[in-house]
């Protein structure tokens, strides 16, 4: 369903769920390959377990991520849908790089804390 100029409940669906926190670092992290739980938690500074638990249901709901068996090892993988997001999640990167400056931890933290 496309509107011109005007709101598409189908996007409005899309940006909500990869925009929410944490999520779009967490396809990122799997667009290299499935991972464990553990290695998606060390990959992604600041993530809470509970979070990162959540984050996934809410991808596997979506049929983004599923459960695979990597070697008697249970792991987190794209699914077919969740790898078609690559190009879009490239040209956010790129987007980024070229709009959104960049402030180290420590110096945004700093500002939050005056």
């Amino acid at each position: 369903m496309k509107i011109e100029g005007g709101f598409c409940p189908r996007f409005h669906k899309a940006v909500e769920l990869i925009g929410r926190r944490w999520t779009g670092a967490i396809i990122r992290v799997l667009l290299s390959g499935p991972a464990r739980f553990t290695e998606l938690a060390a990959a992604v500074p600041g993530l809470s377990d509970r979070l990162l638990s959540e984050r996934l249901r809410e991808l596997e709901d979506e049929a983004i991520v599923e459960r695979v068996d990597t070697g008697g090892h249970e792991a987190y993988a794209l699914t077919k849908k969740g790898r078609e997001l690559t190009p879009v999640l490239d040209s956010l990167g790129q987007w980024a790089e070229r709009w959104i400056a960049f402030e180290p931890a420590t110096r945004s933290a700093s500002r939050r804390a005056s």
